[in-house]
């Protein structure tokens, strides 16, 4: 039992190292996985440091895990509390967008006395005035 509370404590080790690492490096962002694996290291050197009686390290990981748990909680209610998505404006095939409004201005202003030629329609057809 004692080597598997040893090798938690490496463990944990890895995880809190190799996230600032990451982090360091800009391989990762200080976000969820950051704060999850110090939380997981945390909680490790915890189990570590109680069972070989290292208070000041069980101390500070107790922090580093309040100090994580509390971010993660913060990143989680930020994604609930994130605004609605405006909705996206969705042109149907065969629908014209603008197109059908110009086709009604153009025909009105080749109407117009003295435009000197009969007005077009959309499809290309001429309006018999």
């Amino acid at each position: 039992m004692e080597l598997l509370w040893e090798i938690a404590g490496w463990a944990g080790a890895v995880a809190i190292l190799s996230a600032y690492l990451s982090v360091s490096m800009g391989w990762l962002k200080a976000g969820k996985g950051f704060q999850t694996a110090n939380l997981f290291g945390s909680v490790a050197f915890i189990i570590n440091g109680t069972l070989h009686g290292a208070w000041p390290s069980v101390v500070t990981n107790v922090a580093w895990f309040l100090i994580s748990a509390v971010a993660l909680v913060r990143m989680r209610s930020e994604e609930t509390a994130a605004e609605p998505v405006e909705a996206v404006h969705v042109q149907y095939p065969g629908v014209p967008d603008s197109t059908g409004q110009l086709a009604v201005v153009e025909a009105l202003t080749d109407a117009l006395p003295g435009s000197g030629s009969a007005p077009v329609l959309s499809d290309g057809r001429r309006l018999a005035v």
